[in-house]
């Protein structure tokens, strides 16, 4: 198969879909891999190694999108690329489609396959969002840190205080890859941690792991505004797989916020966990509301873009290789795994959780993959 690897063009984005080893692989397994100059040089790799690794460099990305049978990518299509997509041609990325009404009527509009990392389920994981997860978990405790200085608008408070002052705290809503993560640094810097969440199983995992100034509390409504007005820094970690993120704070909450607390949403991708959430860059990142500032990257891991690529490549290479091989057919109808990450099969939906976000009609994938 003919893969395409354009360059990432959402602002600052400077992850690139496959190493130069992962080009590699894919070249050993009989595969022509396409990479548009300077793809990778955001993330440290030059078209030097990706020639030497066997990879065809390619001048423009209307040859990569016209050639490719196949292209991976990082992020989800923006319009001029969503324009160059063409049926029966799949596209394996992060798609996020949930949050984004005219990105899901695009893409089915080109007829394409499209196979979403975030939601390929391997039992009760979720293997390629992982290390993106990770990334973004880390980050939302420095990106949230920064955020607290004055100068950038926050309260002026250290996370972990001083002695004879009291360290920050930090609430994190959701106890999963993301809130893990992050509680993770937060109590490394000296926090207080606060992981809201509604798994008692999961809440009894993060106890025993977790060090002391983690503590663990069951999320309702309640029980988050209580808590509000003794945050410092709130991040925002739900993950429902495939849906729209839940508002868990609303607009009317901010008020019981101190004057230049922080808000991080890492859940942003799926619509945010945060009513007052929107999209920012990292050109922009953040903005203020009541008081209460703002940080809403859609992609944060972009910020690191070599650790997060060669963490993201790591991931899905066994998966494009399978994907690359056996075609959107065959994958869906013998892999379920593949099954789980087919969002939109020759246009039609083909996800549940997403048909849900827009009340849109969808049918099994396995179903449209056996007409393919």
């Amino acid at each position: 198969m003919i893969l395409g690897i354009p360059k990432e063009i959402k602002v600052l984005e400077a992850r690139v879909a496959l190493t130069p080893t992962g080009a590699h692989a894919l070249v050993e397994a009989g595969h022509t891999v396409l990479i548009e100059t300077s793809a990778g040089c955001g993330s440290g790799f030059s078209n030097e190694e990706y020639a030497a690794a066997g990879a065809k460099i390619v001048s423009h990305a209307d040859e990569v999108w016209a050639k490719a049978e196949m292209i991976v990518k990082v992020k989800e299509p923006q319009p001029v690329e969503i324009a160059r997509a063409r049926p029966g041609q799949t596209i394996f990325t992060y798609f996020h489609f949930a949050a984004d009404r005219a990105l899901t009527e695009g893409m089915l509009a080109t007829g394409a396959h499209c196979f979403a990392y975030e939601t390929l389920q391997d039992g009760r994981h979720l293997p390629l969002l992982t290390p993106m997860s990770e990334v973004a978990g880390r980050m939302a405790v420095q990106e949230g840190a920064k955020a607290l200085q004055a100068p950038q608008g926050g309260r002026g408070v250290l996370l972990g205080g001083l002695p004879g002052v009291a360290p920050s705290n930090v609430m994190i809503l959701g106890g999963g890859v993301v809130g893990t993560q992050a509680a993770w640094m937060a109590a490394g810097l000296g926090a207080n941690v606060y992981i809201f969440d509604v798994d008692l199983e999961r809440m009894r995992y993060l106890e025993d792991v977790m060090p002391p100034n983690v503590t663990t509390i069951y999320s309702s409504r309640g029980a988050i505004r209580e808590m509000l007005p003794h945050t410092d820094l709130l991040i925002g970690a739900v993950l429902i797989m495939g849906a729209r993120a839940p508002k868990l704070v609303l607009k009317e909450d901010l008020k019981l916020m101190q004057n230049g607390a922080v808000i991080v949403d890492v859940a942003v991708d799926q619509g945010g966990c945060i009513e007052t959430c929107r999209p920012t860059t990292h050109e922009n990142p953040t903005f203020v509301i009541d008081g209460v500032v703002h940080y809403c990257v859609a992609n944060m891991p972009g910020a690191v873009p070599r650790t997060s690529t060669f963490g993201l490549t790591n991931a899905t290479l066994p998966y494009v290789l399978r994907l690359a091989s056996s075609g959107p057919k065959n994958a869906v109808l013998n892999d379920p795994r593949m099954a789980t990450c087919a969002n939109v099969l020759a246009g039609k939906l083909t996800h549940s959780a997403v048909a849900k976000a827009f009340d849109m009609e969808w049918t099994a994938a396995t179903e449209v993959a056996a007409t393919l």
